[in-house]
Parts: C-alpha cells; sequence; structure tokens
C-alpha cells in the first residue's frame, strides 16, 4: 500500500511542479517578466524550502523531489527577471 501512496505523492508534485514550465517558456521566449513580481516566487521558494526540509526529516520522496524542482523553478523566475529586465 504504501509503494501506491509514494506514487500518488509523485504524481501530485509532477502535476503542482510542471506548473512552472509555461512560464519558464514563456519569459525565455519573449525576454519579458514584468509581470512576475519578485516577492511571488521568493515567498513561494521559501515554503518550498521548508518543505524540503520537512520531506528530508521524514524521508518523504515525493516531497523532496517536488519541492527541490519547485525551488529550482523559483530560483529561474527570479534569475530570469532579473537579467531580462
Amino acid at each position: 500500500m504504501y509503494i501506491y501512496i509514494e506514487i500518488l505523492g509523485l504524481i501530485a508534485g509532477a502535476v503542482t511542479s510542471l506548473g512552472f514550465i509555461p512560464q519558464l517558456i514563456k519569459g525565455y521566449k519573449t525576454k519579458k517578466l514584468e509581470d512576475v513580481s519578485y516577492y511571488m516566487p521568493g515567498i513561494l521558494a521559501l515554503g518550498m524550502s521548508l518543505w524540503l526540509i520537512y520531506g528530508l526529516v521524514i524521508h518523504a520522496l515525493a516531497v523532496i523531489i517536488a519541492n527541490a524542482f519547485g525551488i529550482f523553478c523559483c530560483l529561474a523566475l527570479i534569475f530570469m527577471k532579473k537579467k531580462y529586465s
């Protein structure tokens, strides 16, 4: 049963993490991120960092992977906004 719950967590993490991809692609193609606030990805990365620590403490693979990828995406958005502004 545990494996099914872990798979569910991995799928949930993948689906929510994939939400960043369209914004990253659009930002890369257009080089315009004026509408993206620094605060949103910054605060989101902070929250995901806390979730990542939590996942590491409880050894939850799905939580670790999803939040590590989410942090990467948030930092990529911040970097792109700074570079293209």
